[in-house]
């Protein structure tokens, strides 16, 4: 894992040349988002780059943990990534710089059939604080700039709730440096209540069915007896697989069918890579992220 992620970091500082390169593509690089520690990462894709050299027909896969949202969003800016699974507002950003940049495939499907999920802000149990009437005059952290359930969405959407912005609501604002992160930053009182991701399906005490409590849940590092729900967003579509717009139609369509099947193939790594229980993957455009893309303009605007 190490070597893949040291390739993944010199894989980042090759520009593509352009088309001609991709058809005779090599290595096949993999961002993957900050917002859990990096170990973690890797080992969740390990059963994905073990795979793709055979479908795909490339010599190695490379994956690149980036420290942050932004690092995979440059990545594929810059064309030194294949492909992502993005937030719906980290697609919306590269949309935004270069809509040619990437291609969205697919997304996933909840288990009750939906395609999407929520921003979450929780507090810690013993604060006292139940309800955003509670958390006024506190400190509420973000996830990452570039996170939709845990940035946009939020500043979006807390102004209708609170009747007051988010600035005159709450003491103070920060990030956490990632979901993970920002939780446990909740959980040792840096923030008071903060904001993360979760299906919104399924048991609380489990973190939901997936997302990022979930993924707490299940490593040891969570108890949702030590927190509460103080808010849930309307429902966020859930982020793309994208891949690099670029890349050999070939190779776009064997990737494709790998990630469809995958669910079926390999039930454990299609878990591992996605944080949680879904149904599988179900297709898209660029349409059905039109409306993160427009709040995400109107934000930058703001």
């Amino acid at each position: 894992m190490l070597k893949q992620a040291l390739m993944g970091a010199l894989a980042l500082g090759t520009m593509v040349a352009g088309s001609a390169q991709a058809q005779d593509l090599k290595t096949f690089r993999i961002g993957i988002l900050g917002g859990e520690n990096e170990a973690d990462r890797l080992r969740n894709f390990e059963c994905v780059a073990d795979k793709l050299p055979e479908v795909l027909g490339v010599e190695d896969v490379s994956l690149f943990p980036a420290a942050d949202y932004d690092g995979v969003v440059q990545g594929l800016l810059g064309g030194t990534l294949d492909y992502a699974e993005l937030g719906a507002s980290g697609y919306a950003k590269v949309y935004l710089e270069d809509p040619e940049a990437v291609e969205p495939i697919l997304t996933t499907v909840q288990l009750d059939g939906s395609s999407g999920y929520h921003s979450i802000m929780i507090a810690r149990k013993d604060s006292g604080i139940r309800t955003l009437e509670d958390a006024k005059g506190k400190k509420l952290g973000f996830a990452d700039p570039d996170s939709t359930s845990g940035y946009l969405i939020p500043a979006v959407s807390l102004p209708k709730d609170l009747g007051a912005s988010v600035d005159e609501h709450f003491a103070e604002t920060g990030f956490g440096g990632g979901h993970e992160n920002l939780v446990l930053e909740v959980m040792k009182g840096t923030f008071d209540v903060g904001t993360t991701w979760a299906s919104g399906v399924g048991d609380f005490s489990e973190g939901y069915s997936s997302g990022n409590l979930h993924k707490m849940v299940e490593k040891g590092i969570l108890d949702m007896d030590e927190v509460v729900e103080v808010w849930k967003s309307p429902l966020i579509p859930n982020g793309p697989v994208v891949v690099r717009t670029t890349l050999d139609d070939g190779m776009k369509q064997a990737f494709k069918a790998f990630m469809m099947g995958l669910p079926e193939s390999d039930p454990e790594c299609f878990s591992a890579i996605q944080g949680g229980d879904y149904n599988g993957y179900v297709e898209v455009t660029p349409e059905f992220y039109q409306p993160i893309i427009d709040a995400r303009r109107a934000q930058i605007g703001s």
